[in-house]
């Protein structure tokens, strides 16, 4: 026993040198995104973005509890996103901020995030971008595909992420 454990260990070291020496793939996920970027980080500023979230998510959660792909997210977005840019400038106007709002679909470059019980990775995701005025400001997000924007309590989705090293170590020692 103690031979096969020193053994998997210096095959798992061999593993993890090797793979450092591998060329480093950029991977795309399947998620689709929602930031919302406030104008600056002014409190005021802060508190819109908040506002315009409230809104954009209750007009999207019909839209989205029960789409089945991101292609099928991406389309409704596309098919939105000039409905989406109304309501932000509306949200705007009626609290007395003259900038504007800009939505769009990008492929951008985020860092390693939590959002409720799951982990993004950092990389590059496909994400419907609110700009709102300069959009320097702090960021809210979300995921609208697999829609956990838009889960309430009686419909929400368990997500399960398996590790097949965790599985394999198991199976050594079961």
């Amino acid at each position: 026993m103690k031979n096969k454990i020193c053994v998997i260990v210096v095959l798992m070291l061999l593993l993890i040198i090797g793979a450092s020496f591998l060329p480093k793939a950029e991977v795309e996920y399947d998620y689709l995104r929602l930031h919302i970027r406030a104008n600056s980080n002014s409190e005021i500023d802060q508190n819109i973005k908040y506002e315009i979230k409230d809104e954009l998510v209750e007009f999207l959660t019909p839209y989205f509890c029960n789409v089945s792909s991101k292609s099928e997210a991406i389309e409704i977005v596309n098919s939105l996103s000039k409905k989406m840019g109304d309501i932000c400038v509306e949200v705007l106007r009626k609290n007395g901020f003259n900038y504007s709002a800009n939505v769009k679909i990008n492929n951008e470059y985020f860092p390693t995030r939590t959002y409720a019980n799951t982990t993004l990775e950092s990389g590059y995701y496909d994400a419907v971008i609110v700009e709102l005025g300069e959009a320097v400001g702090d960021n809210w997000w979300c995921v609208m595909y697999p829609p956990l924007c838009f889960i309430t309590n009686g419909n929400q989705t368990e997500i399960t992420f398996k590790s097949k090293i965790v599985e394999w170590f198991k199976s050594i020692f079961d």
